[in-house]
């Protein structure tokens, strides 16, 4: 008897063992770069958008970015996406390979997209526009920012100046510098340059950061505090987009493409990131499918819902493109903690972790 209850014991203890995660990973980044479709990132450059110029033209495109075959041509627009994490992690959203990746919201635009892929679940009644207001939802930031171990190693540095909005800095207590906001404090050498620089340097985009100050601030930034959550929203491919400018909708694509590949060789040069922080790629929505339509996304336009995703990290394995499967936007917040090994239940039901991106 007493070694029936013994081994019983024993079982039921490896079960509540076995069910724990295990994950490497301590760190979360969180990128994401505005409306930039899924037909770019799995075949790059489309001909029949390439003369789409006016004021922003690029003579070079062609040759930049032009080449016959859809992966070559994928690779030049984005050769951290298919070297590094093709080869390390999961690249979810190539729906011509069979591999759906959509948003559940019923707007198919940037507040509710960023509300979905942050809280973890839609809200059309209360977000369904694009104004400053104080989102009401608790997102997986601001619930991260809670326990214990994180409070005060959150932070957002974003382009788009309504972010403090949607993850609701004054009550999240989340450190969010968007739009066209300097460093402040004891500045470091490339602060200081930096905040000379941006008031000089010409911005076509009204409310928008150029993504480049806004990516060497958070870097900086991550280099002086080591948050653990840190979150960088790029917004250039959207509003070139927005106004036909395909070769600089491209060309922020590339760029942000590199400042993915200084990203992950900070992270994997820098003891406190070093092979235990995950980094998750995604879009807030997509654009339309036609030639005449991409330049927009709304519920009317077709294809404006689908989006799609990438993760590189020590608990995902390295399976390279998914060919399979459908997948939402609502999937990432729970990820996210859950690799954080932090159980996310919002009162409203959301979505479940991507599975197949975490490695027992």
């Amino acid at each position: 008897m007493r070694f029936c209850i013994c081994l019983f014991l024993f079982l039921s203890g490896w079960k509540a063992i076995g069910q724990q995660p295990q994950w490497k990973t301590d760190n979360v980044i969180l990128v994401t770069l505005d409306g930039m479709r899924w037909q770019e990132v799995f075949s790059g450059a489309d001909s029949s958008l390439l003369k789409q110029q006016s004021a922003l033209k690029d003579s070079h495109i062609k040759e930049k970015y032009w080449r016959n075959e859809p992966q070559e041509r994928r690779k030049l627009l984005f050769p951290f996406l298919w070297t590094a994490m093709a080869s390390q992690g999961q690249i979810y959203g190539n729906r011509d390979a069979g591999c759906k990746v959509n948003v559940t919201n019923k707007m198919w635009f940037s507040y509710p997209g960023y509300h979905e892929l942050l809280s973890g679940f839609a809200d059309d009644a209360r977000v369904k526009s694009n104004d400053k207001i104080y989102n009401e939802n608790v997102t997986v930031l601001e619930f991260i920012n809670r326990q214990q171990g994180f409070s005060g190693k959150v932070a957002a540095y974003t382009s788009w100046d309504v972010f403090p909005f949607i993850i609701n800095d004054k009550r999240s207590g989340v450190y969010v510098n968007a739009g066209e906001v300097t460093a402040t404090g004891p500045l470091t050498e490339k602060e200081g340059l930096l905040n000379s620089l941006m008031p000089t340097i010409p911005n076509m985009i009204p409310e928008v950061r150029l993504d480049a100050f806004t990516f060497y601030y958070g870097l900086e930034y991550m280099k002086k505090n080591k948050p653990r959550v840190m979150y960088f929203s790029f917004d250039e491919t959207d509003d070139f987009a927005h106004s036909g400018e395909y070769a600089a909708y491209l060309n922020s694509a590339h760029a942000a493409d590199g400042f993915l590949n200084a990203l992950w060789d900070f992270v994997q040069s820098d003891v406190a990131y070093k092979d235990k922080t995950t980094l998750i790629v995604t879009v807030d929505h997509g654009r339309g499918n036609a030639p005449t339509e991409w330049k927009s996304h709304n519920s009317k336009i077709a294809g404006a819902d689908a989006i799609w995703i990438g993760i590189i990290g020590p608990d995902t394995s390295a399976k390279g493109e998914i060919k399979e499967g459908q997948y939402f936007q609502n999937q990432i917040a729970p990820t996210i903690a859950e690799l954080l090994k932090l159980s996310y239940k919002p009162v409203v039901p959301s979505g479940k972790p991507i599975v197949g991106a975490l490695k027992r």
